[in-house]
């Protein structure tokens, strides 16, 4: 699914009104049809229901709502903000539809003075104030108005996106001044901004309403951003030939595990083995081995010459894939023998933890990094990468998209919504997963899935997106079954098989 700006949803608007061929109008009623439907599924004719509705197209679709529950008999105020004497074209039309609607309790139109309804628990604020192409933030009588709202007890909510916040870049945005709803109705396209945390107690309970808007239109308009979905994933699925042996299905290294982490080793080396690799090897101290040899008796184990730490380089030659990082610890001769394994190593890699925690600390390395590399930070571990701090994860991503440009990378910037940032510039989301996976570990077993899939075929774009994706609903799977409070690291690895059934089905 495309996630498009607030100026590209506007051309779609454009494209369907001249292609289907519909009236503006026309298409608003369809808007206004699938909110009312959506706002009727959940809340009853006994709500009163406070209908608030901005001087622009996101406020005709709020009158025009306003007058379909009138019409359904649910005790609604409507209240139109024409402060500047401005109202869009649609919008004058919508309230002149309004204004004939006999079933309406009260319409008022504030152009100077304002004296707000009291908002009661049980009633139904709804919020047509501004939509995704507000380009600043709320200030004066509107940001008064969001704060009373905020501080009712009354349930919100909003058509398109809440007002006060941006569709894309909320940096400067003042959060005190944006509509925290319960329930936001958005058109057609998920927009950017819903895919960061920080906004989630904004965003409520979020539903995406198909308003017909053309299809064709949705595939012709280029999108930097786009959220990866089932049939994506289902498309890059690797099948293997019935008469394949172990040799075919490639070939795993996997350096990771410093004395008292080597479970981060074990974590990986399971979570490769599940996802498809025919060997795997892991390069870990001589403390691991007796843990190593024990619970993945699967996977071979390469001693490094130190009892504790990994100093010396693997020759990759007989590999297909490495990953390196979790629990390496970040000893000064392990990140000489990093950095020199990784210029020696010719088959793709992948860094994670400790691996990308001693490029952050010899920030010059990165420039010796080779194409196609695949990096799996989380954001402090990206942030000290960067040498940087960032005020929101907007920032922080559009940091992550030019670092991926400028070494020709692949990063995936971990998280609810894990982005996968291409070297081209573009930006996939991930679907799948939940909080749960919020627990030690889970990042090495992302590790040891990825670089999996790498030795098995999956070509460095295909590889990310697929483990991203099964990783989640790996955790999806195992969420289910254990609640997300008791969910561990394991769980995700016992459910890979599963994750593999469900995206064979």
């Amino acid at each position: 699914m495309k996630i498009f700006t607030g100026a590209q949803v506007k051309e779609l608007d454009k494209y369907t009104i001249e292609h289907e061929p519909i009236k503006s109008e026309d298409l608003m009623e369809r808007a206004a049809d699938a909110l009312t439907r959506a706002i009727t599924a959940s809340w009853g004719t006994d709500t009163a229901v406070v209908v608030f509705a901005g001087p622009g197209n996101n406020g005709g679709d709020a009158l025009a709502v306003a007058r379909m529950l009138a019409e359904k008999d649910y005790r609604t105020t409507a209240y139109l903000f024409n402060i500047g004497n401005t109202l869009s074209e649609d919008c004058t039309i919508n309230k002149k539809r309004l204004q004939d609607c006999k079933k309406l309790r009260k319409f008022i139109e504030v152009t100077n003075e304002f004296d707000p309804p009291r908002l009661e628990k049980g009633m139904l604020v709804i919020d047509g104030l501004f939509g995704s192409g507000l380009n600043k933030p709320l200030a004066g009588g509107f940001a008064s108005l969001v704060k009373y709202i905020n501080q009712s007890p009354a349930q919100v909510v909003s058509i398109d996106i809440p007002s006060g916040l941006m569709s894309e870049d909320n940096t400067y945005s003042v959060r005190a001044n944006i509509i925290k709803a319960d329930m936001t109705l958005t058109l057609q396209q998920k927009k950017l901004s819903f895919m960061f945390p920080e906004n989630q107690n904004f965003i409520g309970k979020l539903q995406i309403l198909d308003i017909g808007l053309s299809k064709d239109g949705i595939e012709s308009i280029p999108a930097t951003y786009s959220v990866v979905e089932e049939k994506d994933i289902k498309a890059r699925i690797l099948h293997r030939n019935s008469f394949a042996h172990k040799g075919d299905m490639g070939s795993a290294l996997l350096i990771a595990g410093s004395y008292g982490m080597a479970g981060a080793a074990v974590l990986a080396a399971k979570a490769c083995l599940r996802s498809g690799a025919g060997k795997v090897t892991v390069g870990t101290p001589k403390r691991n081995n007796d843990i190593l040899q024990i619970s993945v008796p699967e996977a071979i184990v390469h001693h490094d010459k130190d009892d504790k730490y990994f100093t010396e380089p693997i020759d990759v030659e007989e590999f297909d894939a490495l990953g390196i990082g979790p629990g390496l610890g970040q000893n000064e001769n392990t990140a000489i023998a990093l950095i020199t394994q990784i210029r020696k190593t010719q088959v793709p890699i992948v860094l994670d933890a400790d691996a990308l925690n001693i490029l952050a600390s010899h920030r010059a390395w990165l420039q010796q990094l080779p194409k196609g590399i695949i990096m799996t930070p989380h954001p402090k571990e990206f942030e000290r990468l960067a040498g940087n701090h960032y005020v929101d994860s907007y920032e922080r991503l559009c940091k992550a998209q030019s670092m991926a440009q400028q070494l020709h990378a692949y990063i995936i910037l971990k998280g609810h919504h894990s982005a996968l940032c291409l070297p081209d510039g573009t930006v996939i989301f991930n679907s799948t997963g939940n909080a749960g996976m919020a627990t030690a570990g889970s990042g090495d077993v992302l590790t040891g899935i990825i670089t999996g899939l790498l030795a098995r075929g999956y070509k460095q774009a295909e590889a990310c997106l697929t483990g991203m994706y099964l990783h989640g609903i790996a955790g999806d799977i195992a969420a289910k079954e254990t609640g997300m409070e008791s969910l561990t690291a394991g769980d995700l690895i016992e459910k890979i098989p599963q994750a593999f059934a469900f995206l064979d089905k």
